[in-house]
C-alpha cells in the first residue's frame, strides 16, 4: 500500500507544479533559480523523452497503460523485503501516470526544470520524469548490487 502512496504522491507533486506552471507563466518565459544552472522554463512536449516522436499520442496512451499494467503487477508480487524496488516501482507509477494525465487531458506533457550543465541545455523536464529516471536507478542500484552480493555468496 506505501508504494501506491509514494505514487499517488508524485501525481499530486507533479501535477500542482505543472499547475502553477501553467498559471502562472508564459509559455517560454524562464525564472532564474541559480543562475546559469537551474531555472524554471515554461515549455511543452508533445513526443516523448527529449521531444522524440512528437504526437504519437495513441503510442504512448498504449505504451503507458502497458506499463501501468505491469508496474501494478510487480509490485502486487513484490516480496515483503524488497522496500527499495517497491519505492522505485512507486516512484515509476507515480511519473508514468503524472505525464499521461497531461497527454489525456492537455494533449502535451508540461515541462518546466531546466538544468544547465555548464554551457549544456539539459532537455527540460518535469517532477514526474525524475521519478521515472530516479525509479529506474533504484532498479538498476538495487540489480546490481543483488548480483554482486549473489556472485560474492557463490
Amino acid at each position: 500500500m506505501v508504494y501506491y502512496i509514494i505514487a499517488l504522491a508524485v501525481i499530486v507533486i507533479d501535477q500542482w507544479t505543472k499547475w502553477l506552471v501553467v498559471k502562472y507563466m508564459r509559455l517560454g518565459e524562464s525564472i532564474p533559480i541559480i543562475s546559469d544552472v537551474l531555472y524554471i522554463t515554461s515549455h511543452r512536449n508533445r513526443g516523448a523523452a527529449w521531444g522524440i516522436l512528437q504526437g504519437q499520442f495513441w503510442l504512448f496512451y498504449l505504451i503507458t497503460v502497458i506499463v501501468v499494467v505491469g508496474l501494478v503487477i510487480y509490485i502486487q508480487r513484490l516480496p515483503r523485503g524488497e522496500r527499495m524496488y517497491g519505492i522505485a516501482l512507486g516512484l515509476m507509477l507515480g511519473g508514468a501516470l503524472g505525464n499521461f494525465i497531461d497527454r489525456v487531458f492537455r494533449k502535451e506533457v508540461v515541462d518546466f526544470i531546466h538544468v544547465y550543465i555548464g554551457t549544456y541545455s539539459f532537455p527540460v523536464f518535469n517532477i514526474a520524469d525524475s521519478a521515472l529516471c530516479i525509479g529506474v536507478a533504484l532498479v538498476f542500484i538495487k540489480t546490481f548490487f543483488a548480483g554482486t552480493k549473489e556472485k560474492e555468496n557463490q
